[in-house]
C-alpha cells in the first residue's frame, strides 16, 4: 500500500469516527431535550392541578372536657372567644348583634347548641353582610363582632372552634351545616330565646 493510499484510508477512518461522534452528540442532546420537555410538561400539569385550600391558615380546634358550671360575674376563658366552660345562668338570645355580647351568656348559648360566629370589628362590610346572610334564619345562629380575635372570623360551637381568614371560606358553610340543628351540644337543642339580649334580627 502506498503512503498516499494509507493517508487516504486513515482520513476516511477519521471522517467516519468524527461522523459517529457527531451523531452520538446529537442523540445525547436530543435525548436531554426530550427529557427537559417532558419534565416541563409534568411541572406545568402539576401547577395547573394543585388544589389550593380556601384558607391555608384556617384551623379547626377542639377543646374536650370543658366545665359547665353556672357562675356569677366575669369568667376568664382560655380561648378567644370562649368555646365553653363556666357560664352565666342565663343564655344569650340567638340572632344578629351589631355590638359585642357578654362571653358568659354566649357560652351558655353554646351549651344549648348555638353556633357563635364572631368577627373582628374592622372586617369589611361586604364580608359582614355575608356572615349576616349565613346566620339569618338559623334558629341557633349567634353573630356578633368581637375585638381581639385571633383570626378575622371565628366560628364556635361547644368545644369546637374554626378560625378563618375571610367570611367566604367554604369551610364556614360546612361548619354551619354540621352544627346548625343544635343537636351536638351538651344540652341539645336547648333554649336560644327568652334569655339575655335583644338581637337586631334573626
Amino acid at each position: 500500500m502506498t503512503s498516499s493510499n494509507a493517508r487516504a484510508k486513515l482520513a476516511a477512518i477519521r471522517q467516519k469516527e468524527a461522523a459517529r461522534a457527531r451523531r452520538q452528540r446529537f442523540i445525547g442532546i436530543g435525548s436531554a431535550a426530550v427529557v427537559l420537555v417532558v419534565l416541563a410538561l409534568i411541572i406545568s400539569w402539576a401547577v395547573a392541578h394543585v388544589t389550593v385550600q380556601p384558607s391555608a391558615a384556617s384551623a379547626l380546634v377542639t377543646y374536650p372536657g370543658l366545665a359547665r358550671d353556672h357562675v356569677t360575674g366575669p369568667v376568664t376563658y382560655q380561648q378567644t372567644p370562649p368555646a365553653g366552660g363556666p357560664h352565666a345562668s342565663v343564655w344569650q338570645n340567638c340572632g344578629i348583634y351589631n355590638s359585642p355580647v357578654p362571653n358568659e351568656n354566649a357560652v351558655h348559648s353554646l351549651e344549648h347548641g348555638a353556633i357563635w360566629i364572631t368577627y373582628r370589628p374592622d372586617l369589611p362590610a361586604d364580608q359582614v353582610a355575608d356572615l349576616r346572610a349565613d346566620v339569618t334564619g338559623q334558629p341557633y345562629g349567634l353573630l356578633s363582632p368581637y375585638p381581639g380575635l385571633p383570626a378575622p372570623v371565628v366560628a364556635t360551637v361547644w368545644g369546637v372552634q374554626l378560625k378563618l381568614q375571610n367570611a367566604t371560606d367554604p369551610q364556614l358553610k360546612a361548619f354551619i351545616d354540621k352544627y346548625a340543628d343544635g343537636s351536638k351540644a351538651p344540652e341539645p337543642k336547648g333554649e336560644c330565646t327568652g334569655g339575655n339580649g335583644t338581637p337586631q334580627s334573626r
